[in-house]
């Protein structure tokens, strides 16, 4: 029992972590003058998906690599099937609205791509640097695109409504607050990592499952609640554009960003399960998104019934 107990703390503390990360970096971010919208494209999307980052790099050093894997194909599988099924059947998302066909298309590329690095071998420091390379494309198209939108003649200093729909801003917010956010968050990271690896593993071994299996699970599920959380709250209201470019643009983070800097840590071995099965579901998860980004079409209940149905016959196999 215990083992489960202290998991679950490592988690609550992964969360908690990365939730004050996030608000202390939006905050000193803004004090310090950068543009509320190259915030949320850079630093608010690296913290929120420090906790897949950290346990990455705890599970290589403990010589775990497959829970570091395991949890980012598994957490890009929920991102989609699970954190836009279940929003969706507690409100229908107005998908048909947005347009988000050239980040949809740079998210099938980076799935793509990694799967390919997985067939070429274990991911190594090369490996990871293709993927980080790929991130630094993401991220500089992000930027060029939102100076277009700026080019209007818009100041670029952080207006009232920009900061507003930033996570945890605040532009009265004390400095000395903001640097105890930032070293809480530092602090608590690696913290809940090691928990919640260390007991994880313990757990796998109790009930004769493998890391990778209780990345793809456990880990995975668990790491993918602060998305699920962001979404249910786009979907009731009405935010169809903020739930479905959270998903997409956590899904590019984990694949580029979290697995490329993770192989700068040590080499991570494929499983030849995940060859066979778990990445081509990834594909598949996120091949399930056309129909709405491509061809506009509403996300309702009957949608959602079916993403979250199809999510927990693929834990039901990968359990089995």
């Amino acid at each position: 029992m215990m083992p489960w107990i202290m998991t679950g703390l490592g988690l609550a503390i992964l969360l908690l972590a990365g939730d004050v990360l996030v608000r202390g970096a939006v905050n000193l971010s803004l004090r310090i003058g950068i543009p509320a919208l190259i915030v949320s494209l850079t630093i608010v999307a690296f913290g929120t998906s420090a906790p897949e980052l950290l346990i990455g790099i705890s599970a290589i050093h403990e010589g775990k690599p497959g829970l570091a894997l395991g949890n980012v194909v598994g957490s890009n599988t929920a991102n989609v099937l699970l954190v836009l099924g279940l929003p969706a059947i507690l409100s229908r998302m107005q998908t048909s609205r947005i347009d988000t066909k050239r980040s949809y298309y740079m998210m099938l590329l980076a799935t793509v791509g990694f799967i390919g690095l997985a067939f070429l071998g274990p991911l190594t420091w090369v490996s990871g640097l293709i993927l980080l390379a790929g991130l630094a494309v993401v991220l500089g198209d992000q930027v060029r695109e939102a100076r277009c939108h700026m080019a209007d003649g818009k100041a670029c200093t952080p207006e009232a409504d920009e900061i507003s729909d930033l996570e945890g801003a605040d532009p009265d917010m004390p400095w000395w607050k903001i640097g105890l956010y930032v070293v809480l968050g530092l602090v608590g990271l690696p913290m809940g990592a090691d928990l919640l690896v260390d007991n994880a593993s313990i757990i796998a071994r109790a009930y004769g499952v493998s890391d990778a299996v209780i990345g793809l699970t456990l880990v995975a599920l668990g790491t993918s609640l602060p998305e699920l959380a962001t979404t249910v709250m786009a979907a009731l209201r009405k935010q169809a554009d903020v739930a479905m470019g959270n998903v997409i643009g956590s899904n590019l983070f984990n694949l580029l960003g979290i697995i490329g800097v993770t192989t700068l840590f040590g080499t991570i071995p494929v499983d030849p399960e995940f060859l066979q099965f778990d990445l081509w579901v990834m594909l598949a998860s996120a091949l399930v998104l056309a129909p709405f980004v491509l061809f506009r079409r509403d996300l309702g209940r009957r949608w959602g019934l079916v993403l979250t149905a199809l999510y927990l016959g693929y834990v039901t196999v990968v359990l089995m």
